[in-house]
């Protein structure tokens, strides 16, 4: 005859077992924080993108065409020759490695910058009530009376630098408040009770909540960064900057010029938030632990 099991004691009240007892439960939550690291790509549909811009791109060479004055409106086939002529001069690369670098040190200083003001506000209240404001104002300042007023405290050519991290830093500030404030309160529980180290507590907790909020405002704050530091570029308008050669085209009425610049200076922004973003997604990874065994 079998012997009956013997019975399993319920813990008291209906109540679970306390986490102490399983330790399977901590490396159940730090592999879900992990999984909150990876960064899901979309899938594009790449014809349907093409034909979209082969529309708009016949739309543009109709009105060219109907207008016939390609000072006022040049066609897409004459604004690409243009640029075909600019690829190979010196000067073209010389004022985009000029206005790139400064633009992006605008950025990177900003991002650093908006990082440490965030954590300052999360651990002070103090910091949170004096930095609000302060952002607010940064954010509805219009960019060309942030432009005119700098003229008097930089140089020219370190104007962009300055507008690009003024325009990044309430973005960027906003973005790691927000995922901050969105960490999991149980799994900070829980590594407070089990005594993770500090180091695995930013790997497994913090970073999985901060950095997707982070990549978000990474892909604004670029866009703002490119357009905010061009235009400063043309208002202060440094020698070799991209801005002065926008502006030397608009007195000059080389409209084949303007578009062409205007093309290339989307592009850069284009490329270089995707390069951005591609890196930081790698850096999450390497820091979150995909791909370990």
């Amino acid at each position: 005859m079998r012997r009956p099991r013997p019975a399993q004691k319920s813990p008291e009240n209906g109540k679970r077992a306390p986490l102490a007892g399983r330790p399977f439960l901590v490396y159940t939550f730090l592999e879900q924080s992990k999984r909150r690291c990876a960064v899901k790509s979309k899938k594009k549909s790449w014809p349907a993108r093409l034909a979209a811009v082969a529309f708009w791109l016949a739309l543009w060479q109709w009105a060219a065409v109907a207008v016939g004055q390609e000072v006022f409106l040049v066609s897409p086939i004459r604004a690409a020759g243009t640029l075909l002529q600019l690829l190979p001069t010196g000067d073209f690369w010389a004022r985009v490695a000029f206005s790139s670098g400064r633009i992006l040190l605008g950025f990177g200083l900003g991002a650093l910058c908006s990082v440490a003001l965030a954590v300052g506000a999360r651990l002070s209240r103090t910091v949170e009530l004096l930095l609000d404001p302060v952002m607010q104002l940064v954010k509805a300042t219009p960019v060309a009376s942030f432009v005119i007023l700098a003229l008097v405290w930089v140089r020219g050519k370190d104007l962009s630098i300055l507008i690009s991290f003024l325009m990044a830093v309430p973005v960027l500030y906003s973005a790691v408040r927000t995922g901050i404030q969105s960490t999991d309160v149980q799994l900070l529980e829980m590594a407070r009770v089990f005594r993770l180290p500090a180091g695995r507590r930013l790997r497994a907790i913090w970073l999985p909540a901060v950095l997707p909020a982070f990549r978000e405002g990474c892909r604004t704050a670029l866009g703002l960064c490119w357009k905010s530091g061009v235009a400063a570029e043309v208002i202060g308008l440094p020698d070799g900057s991209i801005g002065d050669a926008l502006y030397r085209a608009k007195i000059t009425l080389s409209t084949g010029d303007l578009f062409a610049w205007t093309f290339v200076i989307i592009c850069l922004s284009a490329l270089f938030e995707r390069a951005f973003l591609a890196l930081l997604g790698l850096a999450v990874r390497r820091v979150c632990g995909e791909g370990e065994p």
